[in-house]
């Protein structure tokens, strides 16, 4: 928008394809965060003397009735970096030029373009720790370009689609945690920030695994949506003494690392980075399917579990340590195919980004980069133990947990963690065999 500003008269516009995303269409929660966000983002512009402009349909061709419309010469838009999003993109910007139109993107959404992220052999990195550490060698400011006071009007608009008629919002009333939770938009987001720089991000290092707190910035729907930028995020902590190596910040980092490995391995949204583990025995969906659907609804008898599927249900988001709970109870308490609980969170999670959710999955399926490995086993009752000694957070979203009708574990925990090491023993077998 800054660039866009200091040329003329602007006409943004929000052009929803989500068939051009690929087989990862939005899911429900993002939907619904999506519709608030584009209403928010909409008023904002009427406040700075604009309006937000809405099509439905191939981005290129709504892109030309535009241009035909209001006789624009010019487009730009910030770079994304999911597989089929680039190759779109890619040939929009090839289409327009061809027409004599002017057609640039630019960085935003990352801190580092990932073709930069590359080690000394000219190769992706594959380890958190030497992409970081090079990464934070080429950051050399945290400053941010001004945001434009007034965006100058054209003189006649093309027409718009209402927010409605994009069909975003959930035909059944199943999101009022949502709304209770969040507040999609720029203005939240901006509170959101302030509020975990003014105090949570000093106990951040301890305060980040204690579910039953607000120790982390709930800042990821935001940095999806664009609704605040990483390097604003660095900006508002780098008052802190030593700030390159705060905990915090290497969240950040652990973003960016997703993103540049989905760039360069776009195939991993659906098979696993580490080739070996597609010989991987899961277990049969349809036979799992039962266990699966205890999961999904935090009905496992396994309180930590349980509670962490619930609040997700609720709020469309789950505390990261108990992301890591969920994930390996699944993929091995369970041995469930990770793209399981790949889907499900893509769908009910309001952060759901297709970078980190790759990210996630196969790390703790131990088939990714830098990955958990497999043999490493959560037991979730133990964890409980650590991080929620008082039963706060399973207390608040498993009131039953304490009564006789709570329903004992679905699996032994013992005994399918053994079950899962000797898969992956004999995966590792079938792999060496001649």
């Amino acid at each position: 928008m800054t660039d866009a500003a200091q040329h003329g008269a602007v006409i943004p516009v929000y052009i929803h394809a989500p068939h051009e995303d690929g087989a990862w269409t939005p899911g429900a929660a993002s939907n619904w965060w999506l519709h608030q966000s584009l209403r928010e983002l909409s008023d904002a512009l009427v406040a700075k003397g604009s309006r937000l402009v809405l099509r439905r349909g191939d981005s290129l061709e709504e892109l030309q009735r535009l241009l035909a419309e209001s006789g624009a010469r010019r487009v730009v838009w910030q770079r994304q970096y999911e597989p089929a999003v680039t190759a779109r993109d890619a040939g929009i910007k090839s289409a327009l030029r061809a027409e004599g139109i002017g057609a640039e993107s630019f960085p935003g959404a990352l801190l580092f373009e990932p073709w930069e992220a590359l080690n000394k052999s000219g190769a992706p990195y594959q380890v958190f720790t030497p992409f970081w550490r090079a990464a934070l060698t080429r950051l050399r400011s945290v400053d941010t370009l001004p945001v434009p006071k007034t965006i100058s009007a054209p003189v006649r608009w093309p027409g718009s689609l209402s927010l409605d008629d994009l069909q975003l919002m959930p035909r059944k009333l199943w999101y009022s945690g949502l709304q209770q939770a969040w507040q999609p938009g720029e203005a939240g987001a901006a509170r959101n920030l302030r509020q975990f720089a003014d105090g949570p991000i000093r106990d951040y290092a301890t305060g980040r695994d204690v579910p039953a707190r607000r120790a982390t910035s709930l800042l990821s729907p935001a940095l999806h949506f664009g609704e605040l930028s990483p390097r604003q995020v660095l900006r508002s902590v780098s008052s802190q003494a030593g700030w390159r190596e705060h905990r915090f910040v290497a969240q950040i980092g652990w973003r960016e690392f997703a993103h540049s490995l989905l760039f360069h391995f776009p195939n991993t949204t659906d098979a696993p980075l580490r080739p070996e583990f597609s010989q991987f025995q899961w277990r049969d969906a349809r036979a799992a399917g039962a266990q699966l659907r205890a999961w999904q609804q935090g009905r496992t008898g396994i309180p930590i579990i349980d509670a962490g599927m619930r609040e997700l249900w609720a709020t469309g988001y789950m505390h990261n340590r108990v992301r890591m709970l969920v994930a390996s109870f699944l993929v091995k308490n369970l041995r469930i195919h990770w793209l399981e609980g790949a889907r499900w969170f893509w769908d009910t999670l309001v952060d759901a980004d297709l970078a980190n959710n790759t990210l996630g999955w196969q790390w703790s399926a131990g088939c990714g980069a830098d990955a958990a490995p497999y043999f490493r086993v959560f037991n979730p009752q133990v964890q409980a133990q650590r991080f929620d000694p008082q039963r706060e957070y399973i207390r608040r979203w498993v009131p039953e947990v304490e009564t006789p009708g709570y329903p004992p574990p679905i699996v032994d925990l013992d005994e399918t963690r053994k079950q899962a090491l000797a898969e992956w023993r004999a995966m590792r077998a079938r792999m060496a065999a001649p």
